[in-house]
């Protein structure tokens, strides 16, 4: 039964400000770091083992993978990046306050921008100073100006589909260190979750969720691990 196993990254310094972050490279707290070595020891002390990892281009989803990696004295390991993980991009909101956001423009529209499956933020101006179309990571991709879920998944599934499923049939077990949207693509794909019910999907930072998979890799068991 192939393992799977999701992690979202620690706390970012933009999660602890409140702000839009999107595709913006911001590093993890040192509450985000405590998050990730926990959520290592917690893996290691559960016997969990991995075979191949992958992340995203984006700092905070790599340093928690290297911070858990080296509680469970596995650095070693093969690691794969690719931006196809990166969050969700924010578009016009990158940078800016969630609650400033809201009281300019209301929070029915911000929850549309935030939790809807296709509506997308309006699309960042060219110039901006979070614009990262000349971003070295980015060199060979078209950059977004702005993203949905549904555009999300439309990046990852191709990716789950070309370079982590078939590890996973090949029989090796896989660590993911992404970020809440790129992951609550793949948990909607892996767990037949309905369009209108993984808006209301939430996951935690720093928390591993592991998959138990059949042969074609649908969920037979979903669970957070915990200390119990």
């Amino acid at each position: 039964m192939p393992t799977l196993v999701l992690i979202r990254h620690g706390q970012s310094a933009w999660n602890l400000e409140n702000r839009f972050t999107g595709w913006w490279d911001v590093d993890v707290t040192e509450k985000g770091a405590q998050e990730a070595r926990a959520a290592g020891r917690l893996m290691r002390d559960k016997g969990l083992d991995f075979d191949q990892c992958f992340t995203s281009l984006q700092t905070r989803a790599i340093k928690t993978l290297n911070l858990a990696l080296e509680e469970m004295q596995r650095l070693w390991l093969p690691v794969e990046k690719d931006w196809r993980l990166n969050e969700r991009h924010y578009g016009g909101l990158t940078g800016l306050d969630k609650a400033e956001t809201a009281a300019e423009y209301g929070d029915d529209q911000v929850k549309i921008w935030r939790r809807s499956f296709d509506i997308p933020p309006p699309p960042m101006v060219p110039g901006s100073p979070y614009d990262l179309s000349r971003d070295r990571r980015y060199a060979d991709i078209n950059v977004p100006a702005t993203e949905s879920l549904k555009d999300t998944i439309a990046r990852v599934l191709p990716y789950w589909n070309s370079r982590i499923a078939p590890a996973l049939k090949a029989g090796q077990r896989v660590l993911i260190s992404a970020h809440g949207n790129s992951l609550r693509a793949l948990v909607k794909h892996l767990s037949a979750i309905p369009d209108d019910e993984i808006t209301h999907l939430e996951i935690p930072t720093g928390q591993p969720m592991v998959y138990k998979l059949d042969a074609s890799l649908g969920e037979v068991e979903r669970y957070y691990l915990s200390e119990r």
